[in-house]
């Protein structure tokens, strides 16, 4: 697993549509292995990728960097049941983060209360990049994938 991005494969993101995400969206670029994450904010609500919820753990691991990144610190991954006990992986900063998610959603629990997985502390890495990719990197990275 790579130590910087949390991911055994450095060509596994974008998940959805990559050839646009690559063209269209600002990546965070893995100073480690390469990989790159999108880290592009939606103008309208302010959002990012990582704060929507995931499928699974091991998606969640593909975007948790990301969070890291933006807000400076270890983000966790939480697990979170809906009333239905359906699981869903959604990363919060911490648990005031968690707490006032659950407080607004009344139908959704989280029983462990703590992250099922995080970096533990922040580290900067001194090659990363955030940046749009050039025509060149895009068909590079996709040619590689």
């Amino acid at each position: 697993m790579c130590e910087e991005c949390y991911s055994n494969e450095n060509k596994i993101t974008p998940l959805l549509n990559p050839l646009d995400c690559l063209e269209n969206h600002t990546q965070y670029i893995c100073g480690t292995c390469g990989r790159c994450i999108c880290i592009e904010h939606d103008p309208n609500r302010g959002l990012q990728r990582w704060n929507f919820p995931f499928k699974s753990l091991e998606i969640a691991k593909l975007y948790l960097r990301t969070a890291d990144y933006t807000t400076k610190s270890a983000c966790g991954i939480y697990e979170i049941e809906n009333n239905k006990g359906r699981l869903s992986y959604k990363i919060f900063p911490g648990n005031d983060e968690l707490n006032l998610f659950l407080k607004k959603n009344k139908d959704k629990k989280c029983r462990q209360m703590m992250p099922v997985f995080s970096a533990g502390k922040y580290k900067e890495y001194p090659h990363t990049e955030v940046r749009k990719l050039t025509p060149d990197e895009i068909k590079q990275y996709m040619s590689e994938r």
